[in-house]
């Protein structure tokens, strides 16, 4: 009886385990569970089991790199997120990447809000050595954030951008983590900084359960020691540096662009791993973020986003210690880079052009201009006492879907160059040019380079849209500055000219080349007298800022109808304490 019944159990087991198999087969068959193996495997993994972090005597605060990354393994992980304008919502759009085929897969509604990250996907809780809770915080990611690679046979380079965009009206983003790459949790710039004693604790990272489900990731936390140490700036060496990378000073600095105030545009210091590239067209330099060595949280070369932070720069995580040092020291090499790098200038033609100009029916630049931001009220100092000024923050970006390029020359003795604008066939061979105004040098402490003219007006509308004031910003440095929407036709995800020290020529350069990429804009702070809008006899009331590109219309461009952008301000106050209210534009309510 015994035998018979188990006998019976194990055809009944084997009957079942056929059924399974012929249910399995059924369901592997079926395009859900296809598409379920070709996702990409995506981890939460930790590059050490015990990490260092400082907190400042003079400037309490600890910056949680922990050193956790989200590698992707089974193909790289690539999102697309994008607006149809300002009155529609943001959304998320996985680009699934098998063999030469590619789908795509629409994420759910509301997941994201924004350009700057995949919002509460990092749950953070610490710990103290008596086992009680002292912290529980969520954090964004960015897939774009400090990145290397995890495998020897994965691909040298990864082809997605270093950053993800922080501009109140970007457009479209493109955010990836290439197939054998790890990129790092830890925000850098973006991140705050909490208040924790000297001491020792334990973290626990772990991934949100939405997105475990959505993307497939393994329950597995990861543990790391944490030891916080407290340091003062009377230390010398390294402590007397760190007094301006404190939580104050990074802090202060990513409000600096946003109050108005007076300082030089075009900040052009030279970029180290410890040093910004420049303060980025008028907005206030902003100090390096503490973090550790290995995580390449700190500034990279292509900063420059007006009133906003460089975004971390890419370098492997794995490197050892000793090996990484040797690695700054060196500066790039083929595969990486330890955010010393600065861009080459862009070599011009050799000569200026000969035989008649002309305008081929080939692709051109789309220049458009975003709405004003970073919109304050400011005073003239001291060089200007007693007047009340708008200060406020511009772009104008190129939608595409080709470059815009203008060389200048100069011929020798005259203070001006020749501008002229070049056009290319689908191949890249120049085909034709015509002229496009002139280039001046700009001598003024903290701009020293070449500025291109006619390229926007700034201006200062009645409320029945008549001009009332326009601003004294008349010549442009190019450089891409701000990521405005990666997916348009031939953006290009690493733009070259980044840093106005070498994007715009020296004073005895002959001739210049300057460029505005695919899907990128050139961002300008506004906060000095004569650029910013001088409204101390103004009456209060309702005005609209217009941001004008291509005002003299000198430059060829596909559409010549989307290059004006407005925004509704309404002045108040009294004079010396002027206040001003900015309107939204659409859902988008950020100034």
């Amino acid at each position: 009886m015994t035998r018979s019944h188990q006998a019976r159990l194990g055809r009944a087991a084997i009957a079942a385990a056929a059924a399974t198999a012929v249910t399995a087969a059924v369901v592997a068959a079926s395009p859900e569970a296809h598409n379920a193996k070709s996702l990409p495997k995506l981890s939460l993994i930790a590059a050490t089991t015990s990490v260092t972090l400082d907190s400042w005597k003079e400037d309490p605060g600890v910056y949680l790199d922990l050193g956790t990354y989200v590698t992707a393994q089974n193909g790289p992980f690539e999102l697309r997120v994008t607006r149809k304008g300002y009155d529609a919502p943001v959304v998320a759009t996985q680009i699934v990447h098998s063999g030469n085929k590619t789908r795509t897969r629409t994420l759910p509604k509301g997941l994201v809000d924004g350009f700057s990250g995949l919002p509460g996907f990092a749950e953070i809780t610490l710990t103290d050595e008596k086992g009680r809770k002292v912290l529980s915080r969520s954090e964004s990611f960015c897939p774009n954030n400090a990145s290397g690679r995890v495998r020897p046979d994965a691909p040298s380079t990864s082809p997605y951008p270093q950053s993800c965009p922080v501009n109140p009206f970007t457009l479209g983003s493109v955010w990836g983590v290439e197939n054998g790459w790890a990129s790092n949790t830890y925000a850098g710039y973006y991140s705050e900084p909490v208040p924790l004693a000297a001491g020792v604790y334990t973290a626990k990272v772990s991934v949100a359960k939405k997105y475990r489900d959505l993307f497939g990731i393994a329950n597995k936390p990861q543990t790391i020691k944490v030891t916080v140490r407290e340091r003062s700036w009377e230390e010398g060496g390294a402590g007397a540096g760190a007094a301006k990378t404190g939580p104050a000073a990074h802090r202060a600095a990513g409000h600096a662009g946003h109050a108005g105030g007076h300082t030089a545009g075009h900040g052009a210091g030279h970029s180290t791993a410890h040093s910004t590239g420049h303060a980025g067209h008028g907005a206030a330099a902003r100090p390096e973020a503490p973090s550790a060595a290995t995580t390449g949280a700190t500034p990279t070369y292509n900063v420059g986003h007006g009133p906003y932070a460089p975004a971390p720069p890419a370098l492997p995580w794995a490197l050892k210690k000793a090996g990484l040092r040797a690695a700054q020291a060196a500066g790039d090499s083929a595969g990486r880079t330890d955010g010393s790098r600065q861009a080459p200038a862009l070599a011009p033609n050799a000569k200026r052009p000969t035989g008649p100009a002309n305008v081929p029916d080939v692709p051109k630049p789309d220049l458009r201009s975003l709405p004003a931001y970073g919109i304050t009220i400011g005073d003239g100092g001291e060089e200007v006492p007693g007047k009340d000024y708008l200060a406020f923050s511009a772009n104008v970006w190129n939608a595409g879907p080709a470059q815009l390029v203008v060389d200048g020359f100069r011929t020798p003795g005259k203070e001006l160059m020749d501008a002229y604008q070049y056009f290319y066939d689908a191949d890249g061979k120049q085909v034709g040019y015509t002229p496009t105004g002139t280039m001046e040098w700009d001598p003024r402490p903290g701009h020293e380079h070449w500025h291109f003219t006619d390229f926007a007006s700034y201006r200062l509308l009645k409320a029945d849209k008549k001009e009332a004031v326009r601003s004294g910003k008349e010549a442009f440095c190019l450089a891409n500055t701000d990521a405005v929407d990666y997916t348009v036709k031939n953006a290009n995800w690493h733009p070259e000219n980044t840093d106005l020290s070498t994007a715009c020529g020296q004073e005895n350069s002959i001739s210049v080349r300057e460029v505005l990429d695919v899907g990128s804009g050139d961002t300008y702070t506004q906060d000095l007298p004569g650029q910013s809008f001088d409204i101390t006899d103004l009456p209060n009331g309702t005005y609209w800022i217009q941001v004008l590109a291509n005002p003299e219309k000198r430059l060829k461009e596909t559409d010549l109808g989307n290059n004006s952008a407005l925004r509704k301000v309404v002045l108040g106050g009294t004079k010396g304490a002027r206040t001003v209210t900015v309107a939204p534009v659409g859902l988008v309510d950020a100034n």
